[in-house]
């Protein structure tokens, strides 16, 4: 177990009932071990990104989630994938529809780029809805910076 973080998700639905899976997903990470939710954001329905033409009509409820952990960022990151595997998240078409899309936007700050995780997640900060999200549980003007204080 090392030092708190915090871990900032990302949560999408485009399979009905939408707002129970993002529910359901927020209620399963919060019996993570050394882990506390701290904030969740509104929900917002948007369109899809990238989804397959024959999908295109199936919005997304979206949300935003900060989590502290002590958990470590691989041991987090796979808990992630098996809420959304018991949430019945299927990858069979890419970008297709799904229960629960649960990604990891951020922890603690760290930068990783490795072949199943990259942190920051590369394509957070050009989804209007992740970065609006994040703002609005963090007060930030840029998710990604750390403001100084008018102290300093």
């Amino acid at each position: 177990m090392g030092a708190e973080v915090e871990a900032v998700l990302s949560l999408g639905s485009n399979i009905e009932p939408r707002a129970r899976y993002l529910s359901l997903a927020l209620k399963a990470m919060e019996r993570f071990p050394d882990t506390r939710l701290c904030a969740a954001s509104s929900v917002i329905e948007t369109e899809g990104v990238d989804v397959p033409q024959e999908y295109a009509d199936m919005k997304f409820l979206n949300q935003v989630a900060v989590f502290a952990t002590s958990l470590e960022v691989h041991e987090f990151s796979r808990r992630m994938h098996e809420v959304e595997d018991m949430l019945g998240r299927v990858r069979m078409v890419r970008n297709g529809p799904r229960t629960i899309d649960i990604d990891l936007i951020d922890f603690g700050g760290m930068s990783l780029c490795e072949p199943d995780l990259t942190l920051p997640h590369p394509r957070a900060h050009t989804r209007d809805f992740v970065m609006s999200l994040w703002r609005e549980v963090r007060n930030l003007k840029n998710p990604f910076v750390v403001e100084k204080s008018s102290a300093w």
